[in-house]
């Protein structure tokens, strides 16, 4: 019996069932919109902007670089979230630091908001906890311009802290203590 074919024959009254199943479900969606009109008070509506829905603390917005105590910004420009990036939308451009206790900061640090593809993988991937997802999703704008994030709208916009930065759960030198 190897090598050799086996032909199917299907009865030509099954190949046209389908019409059926299509009826089914535009009875379904008929019957679920005369439900919605009639039903008002069952159909769960929001007055946006006057009424916003209220996300869980896990929502995974906007993105936010955190600042240290004293006000600076966390990242040590690693790297490590660019290269985690599946959509390749952090461009981080490092500079040597002054203080001889950090090796290296940002001098850019740009997010391109409209190919992010809001995976959390830059948040994973940061050792030193200085990018999070934020719960901010409405970003407005009028060109793609406005949608490329610096160190100033990603750290210091007027929403977050009022302009002073979320401040990282754990300070550099207690970080070095828990280790």
């Amino acid at each position: 019996m190897s090598g050799s074919v086996y032909k199917v024959n299907i009865p030509q009254q099954k190949t046209t069932w389908y019409l059926p199943a299509i009826f089914v479900g535009m009875g379904f969606t008929f019957k679920k919109m005369l439900k919605n009109l009639f039903d008002k008070k069952q159909m769960p509506t929001l007055n946006y902007p006057e009424e916003k829905y209220q996300y869980s603390s896990r929502f995974k917005g906007n993105h936010v670089l955190t600042v240290k105590k004293d006000g600076s910004i966390r990242c040590t420009a690693c790297m490590l979230c660019a290269t985690a990036c599946p959509a390749q939308c952090i461009s981080i451009i490092a500079s040597e630091d002054e203080d001889h206790t950090v090796e290296k900061y940002p001098i850019a640090y740009e997010i391109d908001m409209l190919r992010c593809v809001y995976c959390g993988f830059c948040e994973e991937a940061c050792p030193v906890d200085a990018i999070r997802m934020g719960p901010e999703w409405q970003t407005p704008g009028l060109n793609g311009e406005n949608f490329v994030y610096d160190i100033k709208q990603l750290a210091y916009r007027e929403n977050l802290n009022n302009g002073k930065g979320v401040i990282s759960v754990v300070d550099e030198k207690e970080r070095h203590q828990l280790i």
